[in-house]
């Protein structure tokens, strides 16, 4: 299944972004930044390039009961547009897995957690933090799935890593690797898993795990991960 999880404009400013990102780590100004992820810093951008690409990308997993499904094709949250399927009247709405916003995120946060292993309790405590916090602002949106505000679980990944990395050896150095590992999972966990027992009842063509309503924050939780690097 293709569509994007956002509008065009939003996209377009994500591709913006990830060329400031491009541009700096050619010049050298943030490769350092992308090694203490414990990556190689092309390798870095590249997977959050396929992350971006892969937005558009859903893996059916389970087709669901619904409500009647709404026809509207924008969907606004927090100030944020959000881009809804259009799909022939239906009871059924189709629970996938975003390919951008779930499956390359989890993996590369998985391969971390794996790589860091001694940071285990911290990247407990930190995801933990995370998915409480977006779980209280998750807001189920009729037509679309469960949304947050973009900017909210990156904002708070960052603080908590940043608290939690006082409690490792290494310090501030590996706050960006909490960052990541808990804004992702937090907010996986937080927005999406703990709220499924209410797709059902929003009257979505398809609801989408790491898709729209929280695509953004997982996204964007992989940029700051690696300003945090670099300052």
């Amino acid at each position: 299944m293709f569509f994007l999880p956002v509008i065009l404009l939003f996209l377009v400013f994500y591709f913006f972004l990830l060329g400031g990102l491009f541009f700096f780590l050619k010049v050298g100004l943030i490769s350092l930044a992308f090694q203490r992820l414990g990556l190689p810093p092309d390798l870095v951008f590249i997977l959050l390039l396929l992350s971006l690409l892969g937005s558009g990308l859903n893996i059916p997993v389970k087709r669901l009961r619904s409500e009647r499904l709404l026809t509207e094709q924008v969907v606004e949250f927090f100030g944020w547009k959000f881009r809804i399927p259009s799909a022939a009247a239906s009871d059924i709405t189709v629970l996938a897995v975003n390919v951008g916003g779930a499956v390359i995120p989890g993996i590369l946060s998985l391969y971390l957690i794996w790589r860091w292993a001694s940071l285990g309790l911290l990247f407990i405590m930190a995801t933990l933090v995370v998915t409480v916090m977006v779980n209280r602002v998750a807001r189920p949106v009729r037509g679309l799935g469960i949304a947050t505000p973009a900017l909210f679980p990156p904002l708070v990944a960052a603080l908590t890593a940043l608290l939690f990395s006082a409690f490792s050896p290494a310090g501030l150095q590996v706050a960006p690797v909490i960052a990541y590992v808990s804004g992702t999972l937090g907010t996986l966990i937080g927005a999406d898993l703990l709220n499924l027992n209410k797709i059902a009842d929003l009257g979505a063509p398809v609801a989408s795990i790491g898709g729209a309503g929280t695509f953004d924050g997982v996204f964007l939780t992989g940029i700051i991960a690696v300003v945090l690097t670099s300052i």
